[in-house]
């Protein structure tokens, strides 16, 4: 995510670590394992009738192994199971644009900096995801 900010001239490392630390939630958030080693995390947290999916991040030596994909199928797979909708943003120009639009996320507004995209329950994902 660092290089996305500094992308867009919006890095401070301060801020990121207070947006962190202002909306992480232990109890929503799953860690993610890969042969013993922690590979990154997740949160779906439930506000204004959606489940927001947050902080999903992997460790960049685990990125583009179709890691995130599977995280993200099984994610998918709960929220389809309980008829939710799932939101999120991501940042402008970010490439986990495109897995978020493989899964089934349309956008459903934009601004200077963020994409926010909203995925109904059981939309279907493209063949490649």
């Amino acid at each position: 995510m660092r290089a996305d900010l500094e992308r867009l001239g919006r890095y401070d490392e301060h801020r990121v670590r207070q947006r962190l630390r202002d909306s992480f939630s232990t109890r929503h958030t799953s860690i993610i394992m890969t042969d013993g080693e922690l590979a990154g995390c997740v949160t779906v947290r439930p506000s204004e009738g959606r489940q927001w999916l947050e902080h999903f991040y992997l460790a960049p030596h685990r990125q583009g192994q179709g890691l995130g994909s599977a995280v993200l199928r099984a994610v998918l797979e709960r929220t389809d199971a309980q008829g939710m909708t799932v939101a999120l943003n991501v940042l402008r120009g970010s490439a986990a644009r495109g897995l978020y639009a493989r899964h089934g996320f349309v956008l459903e507004s934009q601004d200077a900096i963020d994409v926010f995209m909203v995925r109904p329950p059981g939309a279907r994902a493209d063949a490649h995801a």
